[in-house]
């Protein structure tokens, strides 16, 4: 087990209103641990949106500009713009949003930003659907996951946004997942150095729209990455691919048996997922080995 080199410098409030085990307040407090106090975060309506809360109750302690659904892209954009403006270059701008407002409502504004090479860092907290208004599905939600909106299963596969992003040839795209916080750290520790849009895919398991229990939010997250369901990797400047080794991978039934989202799998829907996992994996994997 690697041991995990963190020390909370306390930027993340107690008394924030995730509900109780949410992996995404784990996320949150290592991201504002590393950025640092001369930073700035715009927020989309989101479960985000919900922990940061607003002033004087927020439980961040940078500022936090809450802006619209499809625009958290381009007002990071603005925001940023503004500071270079008053000579503010150094200040660091986030983009905080979840998958609705990432894969689907604000995709448009986020395409625009990567085409400009907006300097911001864009973060998707990523449940895999509108978890914060009942549970329906988005373009993230994976193929046959149960959701409000789609009840007997999703029908189409995940969309694959890092691969849409990679075609911007921004200087950095990676994924992270609160189960690995030292490689989290050191994603964001990267992209922090780097001029130009950046953006951060973290996975986080939803509680209730994931259907898993209170305390196993991070066991989910792990088995999401040990078996492929999740990979961890980096893409710089849309082409150079490095992706986290796979030793003795696990089979991704005991990471969906987990989740009431799948209890009506059959063997012939596991099988199949697994063979889309296996097939992303070694296509991932080319890439980095060509690279």
């Amino acid at each position: 087990m690697e041991q995990i080199n963190y020390t909370d410098q306390g930027r993340f409030c107690s008394g924030h209103v995730a509900c109780g085990g949410c992996a995404e307040a784990v996320a949150l407090r290592v991201i504002l641990n590393i950025v640092g106090p001369n930073a700035v975060a715009v927020v989309a309506p989101s479960c985000t949106a919900v922990i940061c809360g607003a002033w004087p109750g927020s439980s961040v302690k940078i500022p936090v500009f809450h802006t619209t659904l499809e625009s958290c892209a381009a007002s990071a954009s603005g925001v940023k713009r503004a500071l270079v403006k008053q000579g503010k270059d150094d200040t660091l701008v986030l983009g905080l949003a979840g998958d609705g407002g990432t894969y689907d409502i604000g995709l448009q504004a986020l395409s625009s930003a990567a085409e400009r090479n907006e300097d911001i860092l864009y973060i998707c907290f990523d449940n895999e659907g509108y978890m914060n208004t009942g549970g329906q599905k988005s373009s993230s939600t994976p193929l046959n996951a149960a959701t409000g909106s789609t009840p007997t299963g999703k029908a189409t596969r995940k969309k694959n946004i890092i691969d849409i992003l990679a075609a911007h040839r921004i200087p950095y795209i990676a994924t992270a997942s609160p189960s690995d916080i030292n490689d989290m750290a050191a994603k964001l520790k990267k992209a922090i150095s780097l001029r130009g849009t950046k953006f951060l895919s973290i996975l986080i398991p939803c509680l209730p729209g994931w259907g898993i229990a209170d305390d196993s939010a991070v066991k989910v997250a792990r088995l999401a990455v040990d078996s492929g369901a999740f990979p961890l990797f980096e893409i710089e400047d849309g082409v150079r691919v490095s992706m986290k080794p796979r030793d003795n991978p696990l089979p991704v039934a005991p990471y969906l048996k987990l989740q009431k989202r799948y209890l009506h799998l059959t063997d012939a829907d596991l099988e199949e997922i697994q063979a889309n996992v296996d097939s992303d994996w070694q296509r991932i994997q080319q890439r980095a080995d060509q690279s």
